[in-house]
């Protein structure tokens, strides 16, 4: 199945608007964003990445009448037992700020010894078209995370993820070289050698 030749991002966060947009630079598509065609909220609840990605991606392809992709992503720490996983955004409450979900998460993190300060981020990327579910693909990125944050790029838990071979943040890295690496730069190519497949 080629790549449609129009396509809706399925999200409203700016900071993933302007990432996924980078990353899909070469997809040779028309994007349709929020600003162009507003679409109804998509409430997160299922209980897993594909879940979510799916639900967004098929609602609001269902509500413009054309072929939607949307991701889900979150940060898994391993001493909190993989959280806070599908709830990142949602990890400081309902509302929260990037702000406050990372203060939230470094508090969270404070007391365990750095060495085990292990985790990843994780990103699924699916497609779906008006009548139904199309493909998706999944990545992740492994790191660390310090208790400091560096860096004035990215968004999110970035300034406080450290990928595994770097000494920089996620937001310390120039946007090419966190696209090369990052779970959503890896999801998104993934999601392309499908569509194309």
């Amino acid at each position: 199945m080629p790549i449609p030749r129009r396509l809706v991002l399925a999200t409203r966060n700016p900071g993933k608007v302007r990432e996924i947009l980078r990353i899909c630079a070469d997809w040779g598509v028309e994007w349709v964003t929020h600003e162009d065609a507003p679409w109804p909220d998509v409430p997160e609840t299922g209980t897993t990445y594909l879940e979510n990605a799916a639900a967004k991606a098929m609602a609001v392809a269902a509500a413009l009448g054309l072929p939607a992709i949307a991701d889900d992503s979150g940060i898994e720490v391993d001493a909190l037992g993989g959280g806070p996983g599908v709830h990142s955004a949602r990890f400081a409450g309902e509302d929260a700020s990037d702000e406050r979900n990372l203060r939230m998460l470094v508090e969270r993190i404070a007391t365990v010894d750095p060495g085990r300060r292990t985790g990843r981020y994780r990103c699924l990327a699916a497609c779906a078209w008006p009548e139904g579910m199309g493909v998706w693909a999944e990545a992740t990125c492994e790191g660390t995370l310090i208790l400091e944050p560096r860096g004035s790029g990215g968004f999110g838990y970035d300034p406080i993820f450290i990928p595994t071979g770097e000494m920089r943040t996620m937001a310390e890295l120039a946007a090419e070289e966190k696209d090369a690496i990052s779970h959503r730069g890896r999801a998104f190519r993934g999601l392309r050698d499908a569509l194309r497949r």
